[in-house]
């Protein structure tokens, strides 16, 4: 409607390849776009999420997305290390979305997007901190969606599955490969369709608490 107040979205980590392309979709849907950099929003700061936050009115959608690797055998791996990816990738998601939960709950309703990983499905050798951090983000998108359903509050999860970003570009090719081969499809997913599903589920009404894995890896049951 001609006139009508934007919805807003935060994409955290919102610099980098995903976090750009998100950034794009949400603002081509129509919505009013914040995709702060690491020297604007510190997700492992409190002091930095809580400034953020309090300079916003409205929230409408919240994608935790930011998001770091620290890769190395658990007895090589350094408590830095450890703490920093807990901090930044599970941490950092839960101050986020408590302060959006705020702002959400002003509103009338909201959605929490969590982008998460395969990585907790299996366990990745040399990611346990990783692999436990992304497996914590499930069970928060899931507790966050029982406690604030009430609220119109949604939560999900989405695993975007291997894209060609910083993240991973320090694997050598064998890893590469290796993940490619476990792709019944026989490719990769794209940055543009993981953000384009990004914002198709922001649209959604009556889904909350579930996990959306988005390329053609097929997982045993249990």
């Amino acid at each position: 409607m001609s006139g009508a107040t934007p919805k807003v979205a935060v994409i955290t980590g919102g610099k980098g390849a995903l976090g750009s392309g998100l950034a794009a979709a949400f603002s081509a849907a129509g919505f009013c776009c914040l995709a702060p950099g690491r020297d604007e929003l510190d997700v492992a700061s409190s002091r930095s999420v809580n400034q953020y936050f309090s300079r916003l009115e409205r929230l409408d959608v919240l994608v935790n997305n930011a998001g770091i690797c620290r890769d190395t055998l658990l007895l090589k791996m350094s408590e830095r290390d450890w703490d920093d990816v807990i901090a930044v990738n599970l941490t950092g998601a839960a101050a986020c979305s408590r302060e959006a939960v705020k702002l959400m709950s002003r509103a009338g309703g909201g959605h929490l997007i969590h982008i998460g990983s395969w990585a907790p499905r299996q366990g990745n050798a040399g990611q346990s901190n990783y692999s436990a951090a992304k497996a914590g983000l499930i069970a928060l998108s899931q507790s966050l969606a029982k406690e604030y359903g009430t609220r119109n509050i949604r939560s999900h999860v989405i695993l975007p599955g291997y894209l060609p970003t910083k993240l991973n570009a320090h694997l050598p090719g064998t890893v590469q490969e290796s993940v490619l081969q476990a792709h019944v499809l026989g490719r990769l997913n794209t940055v543009e369709e993981a953000a384009a599903f990004a914002v198709f589920l922001s649209a959604t009404c009556n889904t909350s608490g579930q996990v959306f894995q988005l390329d053609s890896r097929v997982a045993a049951w249990t």
